[in-house]
């Protein structure tokens, strides 16, 4: 993640102000190679490692849900500068400001378990 600069809080401000096409190269290159294993899995009828089958299970979509959830995941996202698997890859290079981003995402995270129930879903 650092080498591609993944973790970076430029390159992520980069991106929401629509100035480089870097990370979107990035975020498009790992969406069509899930698309890709994703038919792989599906075509060959792959196993895990104990010989179950994988299964995607359908999901029903729910406009407002995906609007506010990636609405809010968005402005997370832009106001810290790291998403959640880069934020854990600052730390290792004693980026210590992060740990506010994190606390922050563990309390959300933690909010949303008390929630869900009430939520739309």
């Amino acid at each position: 993640m650092s080498k591609s600069e993944a973790i970076s809080w430029y390159r992520i401000q980069e991106m929401f102000r629509f100035q480089s096409f870097h990370m979107y190269g990035i975020i498009g290159t790992a969406v069509v190679l899930g698309i890709i294993a994703v038919y792989l899995i599906k075509r060959f009828k792959l196993r895990d490692f104990q010989g179950n089958p994988i299964v995607f299970q359908p999901k029903q979509m729910s406009l407002p849900r995906y609007l506010i959830g990636g609405t809010v995941f968005g402005l997370g996202w832009a106001l810290t500068g790291a998403c959640p698997g880069p934020m854990f890859v600052n730390i290792g290079f004693s980026y210590w400001a992060i740990l506010v981003a994190i606390a922050g995402a563990l309390v959300g995270t933690y909010s949303y378990g008390v929630l869900k129930e009430r939520l739309p879903h």
